[in-house]
């Protein structure tokens, strides 16, 4: 059978053969043991309502093996035989050009060289899920490879309630991932729901079918980095940036570094995941001795080299060995998955990582204590460090939050804040989100470098031309994108689909979309897919991250993302997605997600200039409300190009009426 007729099948009529346990891939962590028996014969249920009646027998067995074993379903023998990666959208079946996009970028997430655990269909943060089981995979797939332009999939947490008529206009897929009702959205919640089978943890871009590798956030990491050493006065150049995590979308670090120009060292536990990052070329050296890293970065830092080095081991033994060695360290950070702490997204001090594997699994109450143990000597070694000039942030992966909760010394003298800050609290949200400036993404869809080329070349144009008559207020960030285009071929930074990033506000993201559009019309390249990280100016609710820097009590509510995506879907949007969880955590963050189609069609041209205007301006016009400045900036000269958008602005008070 070819690919198109695999693709078609959906679910065999037929069982295929069982698939061995392959060894040479990187699994995700056993889950912890949660469902009661009468539970367990649920999740069984629901896994076989799957396949027909006749073919229970022969699948029962095998469900609760893997049940048993893994915590999980995954159906691990309908897994496709053929590979998964993108393809050139003209080798995937169907009579939507909209929905081949979609089955391209769906392979995108799972292909090898981009998935963290890929045979468990999880895209990174170690439980960042694109479906829950292989059955949800090839129906979704069918369904796609059948779809015409007048008709929506729906998608309920990775299972495909099914086709729906609709029209044209209308999103051809939306997208909820783990949409719980709020009072069972605790971490035990999504164990026991995902391991019934009814819900999943999409993360951001994993379960919304755009994440395009590490590069999806080194841009902005690069941003982050770059802005971090002029936070602090001081050049790259000599500059030393400690961090943790090379798995999934934290391996962005140590290339963003390089960008940057300092020295950078990340620290990682999982073998598998430092030999993924180091063969990519997203680190270049890995060293697994204390001593020989120290002389390492000492010799680095005189000598002003750009270079990224991966510790092969726990990073608290780099925050004490360096202060031992008295070794300065000018940016500090963390970026491992403590979103999901006790699962596999952290790693304590003083475990192997096969002996954190099989605690997390067999004995979850010790492995957590050993976390909060680990997590107090983690910030007991950065507050030694701070003490002495480092500058550390969190980088809105909750570690300052676990930290907390695991009693460390990281509270503010108020007992409220912490000690430090959000890098969207300093950085990325008064820099950039308050102006508009987010990560829009592209695809090129016929898989070919020389389309990505040719678009990074017209939007390099299009930004040096807005920026002719930009504001002196965004000047930088327009310098810094232009300066990222430019050597974005240069960095090979492409992993898996030919896709880029960058960082626009919402006139960039039109304009280049316009000019995209314009050359399909005109056969210089081929259809183009957009979309963004859902951290972005609007996507997102996260009181820890991407709302971090609002300040008028509001960070906990979620009515921007939930509009956004609600705007997104009538305004044009080929796909949509809201999610309840991200990179901070299950219950932590609502957040939202599109993707869009460019064809060269009049059609595409309307539902970009409609779209993108709302994604970008319901996100500004939101934090102008809470009074911060930037956005207010930003949103009075949005009104001032567009009359027909009209904006309640806030009023400002003075503080000296509250002074005693």
């Amino acid at each position: 059978m070819n690919f198109k007729d695999e693709i078609l099948q959906g679910i065999p009529a037929q069982l295929p053969n069982p698939k061995s346990y392959d060894l040479e891939v990187n699994h995700a962590p056993k889950r912890k043991k949660i469902l009661s028996e009468e539970e367990e014969i649920l999740a069984l249920k629901n896994a076989l309502r799957y396949f027909e009646p006749e073919h229970h027998a022969t699948l029962l067995p095998e469900f609760k093996k893997e049940l048993e074993e893994y915590g999980r379903i995954y159906m691990y023998r309908f897994r496709p035989d053929y590979k998964i990666y993108a393809r050139p959208i003209n080798e995937y079946p169907g009579k939507s050009e909209q929905a081949k996009a979609i089955m391209l970028m769906i392979q995108n997430n799972l292909d090898h060289a981009v998935a963290q655990h890929p045979h468990e269909l999880i895209t990174y943060g170690g439980n960042g899920a694109v479906f829950q089981n292989w059955a949800q995979y090839r129906l979704i797939m069918s369904y796609l490879a059948q779809m015409t332009n007048e008709q929506t999939l729906v998608v309920y947490s990775g299972h495909p309630l099914g086709l729906f008529p609709s029209h044209k206009d209308a999103p051809r897929v939306v997208v909820t991932n783990g949409m719980m009702i709020p009072n069972y959205s605790k971490p035990d919640d999504w164990e026991k729901f995902n391991a019934l089978g009814v819900t999943q943890y999409g993360q951001m871009t994993a379960g919304s079918y755009m994440y395009i590798g590490p590069q999806g956030i080194v841009h902005g990491t690069t941003i982050t980095v770059l802005n971090g050493f002029r936070k602090i006065k001081k050049s790259p150049k000599g500059g030393l940036f400690v961090t943790s995590g090379l798995g999934g979308m934290s391996g962005a670090q140590p290339k963003a570094g390089n960008i940057a120009g300092c020295v950078t060292v990340c620290g990682e536990v999982n073998k598998k995941a430092t030999h993924t990052r180091h063969t990519q070329g997203w680190v270049d050296e890995v060293i697994d001795n204390l001593d020989t890293l120290a002389t390492r970065v000492k010799a680095a830092l005189a000598a002003k080299e750009t270079v990224s080095i991966a510790w092969d081991g726990n990073i608290v033994e780099v925050w004490e060995h360096f202060d031992k060695e008295n070794i300065h360290i000018d940016l500090g950070s963390d970026q491992t998955s403590l979103h999901n702490p006790w699962a596999g997204g952290y790693y304590p001090v003083g475990l192997s990582y096969e002996e954190s594997v099989e605690m997390m699994a067999n004995n979850p109450t010790k492995f957590k204590e050993e976390v909060q143990r680990s997590l107090k000597r983690h910030a007991t070694a950065i507050n030694k460090h701070t003490a002495k000039g480092t500058y550390f942030f969190d980088y809105g992966n909750a570690f300052l939050l676990e930290a907390s909760r695991a009693g460390a010394d990281i509270m503010a003298e108020n007992g409220i804040d912490f000690k430090y800050p959000s890098y969207v609290q300093d950085i990325m949200g008064p820099m950039c989100f308050d102006y508009g400036f987010g990560p829009f993404r592209w695809v090129c869809a016929s898989g070919d470098p020389k389309d990505l080329a040719k678009t990074d070349q017209i939007a390099c144009e299009v930004l040096e031309e807005i920026m002719k008559n930009s504001p002196e207020e965004i000047t930088q960030q327009m310098q810094d994108n232009i300066t990222w285009i430019k050597g974005a071929q240069e960095n090979k930074l492409v992993v898996g689909s030919q896709a880029r990033i960058l960082y626009a506000d919402a006139e960039g993201r039109m304009k280049i979309a316009s000019a995209f559009n314009k050359n399909i019309s005109e056969g210089t390249i081929g259809t183009v897919i957009l979309g963004r990280d859902h951290h972005d100016v609007s996507g997102t609710d996260s009181p820890y991250r991407e709302t971090s820097n609002i300040y008028d009590g509001s960070r906990f509510t979620a009515d921007m993302a939930i509009h956004n995506v609600i705007g997104d879907s009538f305004r044009g949007a080929t796909w949509v997605s809201i999610h309840n969880g991200g990179g901070v955590g299950w219950g932590e963050v609502i957040n939202g997600g599109f993707g869009m189609v460019l064809d060269g069609s009049k059609d595409a041209q309307r539902r970009l200039e409609s779209m993108l205007f709302w994604d970008v301006n319901n996100g500004i016009a939101r934090r102008s409300w809470a009074r911060n400045e930037e956005a207010v900036f930003a949103i009075k000269r949005e009104m001032d190009r567009n009359p027909t958008l009209k904006v309640t602005l806030p009023n400002f008070v003075d503080d000296s009426l509250f002074k005693n």
